[in-house]
This record gives C-alpha cells, structure tokens and sequence, in this order.
C-alpha cells in the first residue's frame, strides 16, 4: 500500500497543535472592514479550533495520526 499523499489546500489552510488538534482562521477578515468594528476585527484575527465533527476527516488528509 503506497504512502497517502497529503492534500496540499488543506495543509495550508490549518495548522496542527501540540496535541494534534487542527487551528484555522476565521472568516469575515478579507473586506467590508470599515463597518466592523475594532474589537470584532481583532476576534476575527485570532485562530480557532477545528469542529470536531471535521477534526477527523482533515488530519486524515494532512497525513496527520
């Protein structure tokens, strides 16, 4: 059985935890930020953890245990 190869968009969309939980961005960053406000611009800047329902399938194809 050959090595899986990992899937590269999704490789650089998420980033893997000292524990193997996968952190993400969250959307709404890209435009229309003069209507946001600071505050929920600086949220939205920080990362989150994937759902858990989604961990699964994302390590998977990372490659990652």
């Amino acid at each position: 059985m050959p090595k899986m190869k990992t899937n590269k968009s999704v490789s650089s969309r998420f980033k893997v935890t000292g524990k193997g939980k996968l952190l993400r961005q969250r959307p709404g960053r890209r435009h229309k930020l003069i209507k946001k406000s600071s505050k929920r611009k600086s949220q939205l800047s920080k990362q989150a953890l994937v759902h858990e329902g989604q961990q699964k399938m994302y390590a998977r194809l990372m490659g990652v245990g």
